[in-house]
């Protein structure tokens, strides 16, 4: 069996996310060495008290788990607790989160403490590994040997805004240096995220464990926002995808491309919009295909533990 790939993961967790590090902490292909938390889809405090915990879940609090940055490069904190409620896990009845410090140089530290290459998975907002960038752009270069990041959408319509993935609308600057930086990195977006749904009757069936039923809270949640938004009887759980693009790359397919990120205060800010060759933009690989099933047959398998829905 080939050698499981030493991974790094940063993170807001948030519902999806959830699943996400689970899913990673779960696969064999993956060797976690550490966790790098993000504000986002809820405070840093609360990303952080939340990834402890899900590390926990999975038996593997040995993992270690920094802080990271808690707000964008040069705007205003949003955060999406419409989408994954004020603590970020929906309704699992979670303690108040501790205080923790934002260091902007996490991710940096982390994979220098990793000792050897890794894929880096991002699944929020891109502030951390921009100040990673900015601090020692060379060490960054040498200890990501990949980069998969759940941002963007090309053609799907957007999160935040219509045109607008959220992680990217979040802090298109860091989007945007992240992009030109040359780390290859291979961006999951809306255009194949959105076909990883669950249905609010498979929810329903987390019961298993106790582990499932604070899932089962958990997703109650965003099912009950994505009916009241989207009018879909269930959920669409966008990250799982960027841990299966590591652990199973044959299940995308990619296309290159040239995309600019709109990094103004406008309706257009944070589209990564498709340039032509005449234009202003930069080559970035973008998943355009997606085998969805076996990505969910992949979570019922590792996260739920149980055979794929029929």
């Amino acid at each position: 069996m080939p050698q499981p790939i030493p991974a790094v993961i940063d993170t807001d967790p948030g519902i999806d996310d959830a699943l996400a590090l689970l899913l990673a902490l779960a696969s064999p292909e993956l060797d976690v060495r550490a966790v790098t938390t993000v504000y986002g889809n809820t405070t840093l405090d609360n990303a952080t008290a939340n990834a402890r915990l899900l590390c926990e879940w999975a038996g593997r609090a040995d993992v270690p788990v920094r802080a990271g940055a808690d707000r964008p490069l040069g705007r205003s904190l949003y955060l999406a607790a419409d989408t994954h409620a004020p603590r970020g896990l929906g309704h699992v009845a979670l303690p108040e989160a501790a205080a923790c410090a934002a260091r902007p140089e996490a991710l940096l530290e982390a994979l220098a403490a990793a000792e050897a290459p890794v894929a880096l998975i991002t699944l929020g907002p891109l502030t951390n590994l921009a100040h990673a960038l900015a601090r020692d752009a060379a060490l960054v270069r040498a200890r990501v040997a990949r980069h998969v990041a759940m941002a963007g959408s090309l053609r799907a319509r957007g999160t935040q805004t219509p045109l607008a993935e959220f992680n990217v609308w979040c802090d298109p600057d860091a989007a945007q240096l992240v992009l030109d930086a040359g780390l290859e990195t291979r961006w999951v977006g809306l255009d194949v995220t959105r076909q990883l749904t669950l249905a609010s009757h498979d929810i329903e069936r987390l019961d298993r464990t106790e582990r499932d039923r604070r899932l089962r809270e958990a997703l109650r949640f965003y099912a009950e926002f994505h009916l009241k938004v989207e009018r879909f009887d269930g959920c669409v759980i966008n990250d799982p995808v960027a841990v299966a693009a590591v652990t199973h790359p044959e299940l995308l397919g990619w296309s290159e491309v040239r995309v600019s990120v709109d990094r103004s205060d406008g309706i257009r800010r944070g589209q990564t919009r498709l340039v032509r060759e005449d234009e202003d933009g930069t080559p970035a690989a973008f998943a355009e295909t997606v085998d969805a099933p076996a990505i969910r047959a992949l979570l019922d398998a590792r996260v739920f533990g149980r055979e794929a829905a029929a």
